[in-house]
């Protein structure tokens, strides 16, 4: 089990762990009905911390910010001199804490995506654990939530007895729900991404050989280049320039350069 704590990588907290270290944290906050807020970060997601300091104070307050992108655990790595041995990607951790779950009889809840989505999401779910409990599941709505409904949302999860809940919104505005929500649920929540989808059956993933040299970005461009586009072509090379502005020592990237939200979102 490795956790070596947070890490600053351009500004933003990333856990320098595995996934041994992740899912047990994970567990024992549900165990212990504790907030537990999580999300796996590629470069994409690292971005959106580095350009809004607002966002970067929801992404250094989440409990667990694991490395989701090869780039991500290289640049851990070169920076803070660490032997990271593997990425901790999002779709592979959200089918080992279910693994974990199904074993300790700790339901969980589906939020996010469509119904459709959800609804084959659940059924392959249940067929590769059999003893996982779907206390309930929830398709996003693909709009800021009112009040209202974001209390309904809440009391739905709270009363359908999950003890972990799983976000697939997309970032960042799954980041900003589980961020939001944190304190309200008082039990892990995972910032999941495109792990509905692949693991439904909707999205192929890369090759394995392609996922362990860092390509996946180039497999998902290529799968949908209008929509990924600027994601890759311009957020890739700026995050290799900062990072070497970083390790140089060209410039300060401080963590606590941050400005806290003045109202909620409350994305659904």
């Amino acid at each position: 089990m490795i956790d070596q704590g947070k890490k600053n990588l351009l500004g933003v907290l990333v856990d320098a762990v595995d996934y041994e270290a992740s899912t047990f944290k994970i567990i024992d906050a549900a165990h212990a009905k504790r907030r537990c807020t999580v999300t796996a970060l590629a470069v994409h997601g690292v971005m959106t911390g580095v350009a809004d300091r607002v966002h970067r104070h929801r992404l250094n307050h989440m409990d667990l910010v694991v490395p989701d992108g090869q780039p991500v655990r290289w640049g851990l790595n070169s920076l803070h001199s660490l032997k990271l041995k593997d990425r901790v990607y999002g779709p592979n951790l959200m089918l080992k804490v279910c693994e974990a779950a199904a074993e300790k009889g700790l339901p969980i809840f589906l939020f996010g995506s469509t119904e459709e989505v959800l609804s084959l999401l659940s059924a392959r779910l249940i067929k590769t654990y059999p003893r996982l409990q779907i206390a309930g599941v929830q398709a996003s709505r693909f709009k800021q939530l009112t009040e209202a409904e974001n209390e309904a949302l809440v009391e739905q999860i709270r009363h359908s007895g999950a003890k972990i809940t799983f976000a697939g919104l997309g970032c960042p505005r799954q980041e900003v729900w589980a961020f939001e929500m944190g304190d309200k649920l008082n039990m892990p929540i995972l910032a999941v991404g495109a792990a509905f989808a692949f693991h439904a059956g909707r999205l192929s993933q890369a090759p394995k050989w392609m996922q362990d040299r860092g390509l996946e970005w180039l497999y998902r461009f290529c799968k949908e280049p209008t929509r990924l586009w600027k994601r890759y072509v311009i957020l890739n090379p700026l995050y290799l320039f900062h990072l070497g502005l970083q390790k140089l020592g060209l410039r300060r990237f401080e963590t606590e350069d941050t400005a806290t939200p003045d109202r909620p979102l409350m994305y659904g």
